[in-house]
């Protein structure tokens, strides 16, 4: 499952993101994932448990916007109602070829990250 080695991935991304912060945990990363990028969210999901178990994130919370591809006829225009992962070569309405539009993203978009005040008093 590569979804784990993204999930691993993303963590070490978001951690390198706020690195310069001090000591803290993670709270929520968001990403985005296309349709046409091979990545499952759920096991994506279930993944990023198990990547920040046992870790100062280990209650973070791994937040996917989904993001569904386009199927475009030049004559018609986009092609709606298709069910989620069907693939049409040419258009229902007049028969022409479609493209294939979006659908293939797969970034980190933000990350949410708690700073932890040492014990003994405030950070300077």
């Amino acid at each position: 499952m590569h979804e784990m080695g993204l999930a691993i991935e993303i963590r070490r991304l978001a951690r390198e993101a706020v690195a310069d912060r001090g000591p803290g945990r993670i709270e929520i990363v968001r990403i985005a994932v296309g349709e046409l990028s091979a990545v499952e969210p759920d096991l994506l999901e279930f993944a990023w448990e198990a990547a920040v178990a046992g870790t100062e994130d280990a209650a973070s919370k791994l937040e996917v916007d989904f993001r569904p591809a386009r199927q475009t006829c030049r004559v018609c225009g986009e092609i709606a109602g298709r069910a989620p992962g069907s693939w049409l070569r040419l258009c229902p309405r007049c028969g022409d070829a479609l493209t294939v539009s979006g659908g293939d993203d797969l970034d980190v978009l933000r990350v949410v990250f708690e700073e932890t005040v040492p014990a003994g008093g405030a950070r300077s």
